[in-house]
């Protein structure tokens, strides 16, 4: 597969999508035109977001600085049960592969007690070997966090209920959050079910998701529609791309869709931090009164966050077990 760069875009398909400013003092016109872009594709920019380039710059260093560790350092920070530490290339399968996705994570969740779902200690690199990684990650993580609440608070506009709905203690109050820091090899060829990361959609609220440079997010609109029509989504300097997910799909019935995407190598390394937002892992997601009516019910039925995600990770995850042996 030839490589693709930024400048190259105009050469092939390439997704238009809204951006949303954040500090835009009228919630109510950005509430409109989110409510839009979850309509056309569930995909789009925030600016204005208040994350320094600094510090995204220095969590992408500090992301390289692992995934260019030799794999015996790596392996000893190996994901746990709660999805949390280091997952190695071919560890994860989407739609139609033949193996896993080309890409290595490395998984930072939760800080909680063992008993709660998705939540123990995280696992971190050796601070000897990766000084001021951990901080550097937690800041990260800290601050997407912010983001994304805000972004809900909008989206909440979005579907004409309280631009406080989501903040309760059962939902984002005491939230589920995954940031994955990911690396991707460059290779891919879909003749043959070969991706950076097959075609999927995400599991949960919404996707904060920062990139590099590198080219290879693509979405497709209409998952229905045969052959499939692929765009690439191009970073855009000082934005975040954001997507809405599963969980989101359930609360809106459907009008709000978790968009299938995926990401193709191109023969260059390409590296992304994506931050995953989930409600409380006991919250019970259902069709928000605001998009059912007598002619439209409830097209999903209720369930806890928790059983669906981890139906979810079962579902696309290899057995790192063994690994241990």
């Amino acid at each position: 597969m030839e490589n693709k760069t930024q400048e190259e875009a105009s050469t092939i398909n390439v997704s238009s999508l809204a951006c949303i400013d954040l500090a835009n003092s009228n919630l109510h016109r950005s509430a409109a035109s989110l409510k839009q872009a979850c309509l056309d594709c569930g995909f789009f920019y925030v600016t204005n977001h208040g994350i320094s380039e600094e510090l995204k710059d220095e969590a992408f260093e500090q992301s390289k600085k692992f995934f260019a560790l030799p794999l015996d350092e790596k392996m000893k920070v190996l994901k746990n049960e709660k999805h949390q530490g280091y997952s190695p290339v071919l560890s994860q399968i989407s739609d139609n592969q033949i193996h896993g996705d080309y890409k290595e994570s490395f998984f930072i969740g939760i800080e909680g007690s063992n008993d709660t779902p998705f939540c123990r200690a995280n696992i971190w690199p050796n601070p000897d070997v990766l000084s001021g990684w951990q901080a550097t990650m937690e800041k990260y993580h800290q601050e997407a966090l912010r983001v994304c609440k805000a972004i809900a608070r909008v989206l909440a506009l979005a579907l004409n209920v309280d631009g406080d709905y989501f903040d309760t203690p059962e939902m984002l109050g005491n939230p589920l959050t995954f940031m994955r820091l990911l690396h991707y090899e460059g290779m891919s060829d879909p003749s043959k079910g070969i991706y950076g990361c097959g075609p999927h959609s995400d599991f949960g609220m919404m996707t904060l998701l920062g990139t590099d440079s590198v080219m290879g997010l693509q979405i497709c609109k209409d998952r229905d529609v045969k052959p499939r029509k692929w765009e690439y989504i191009l970073s855009i300097k000082g934005a975040y791309i954001v997507n809405i997910g599963d969980l989101l799909e359930r609360w809106s019935n459907g009008i709000f869709k978790s968009t299938l995407h995926r990401v193709l190598g191109n023969g260059q390394d390409r590296y992304s931090i994506a931050f995953f937002l989930q409600p409380s892992h006991d919250c019970i997601v259902e069709c928000l009164p605001t998009c059912q009516s007598e002619n439209n019910p409830p097209k999903y039925p209720a369930i806890k966050c928790s059983t669906y995600l981890t139906q979810r990770y079962q579902d696309s995850q290899v057995d790192l077990s063994i690994y241990k042996k």
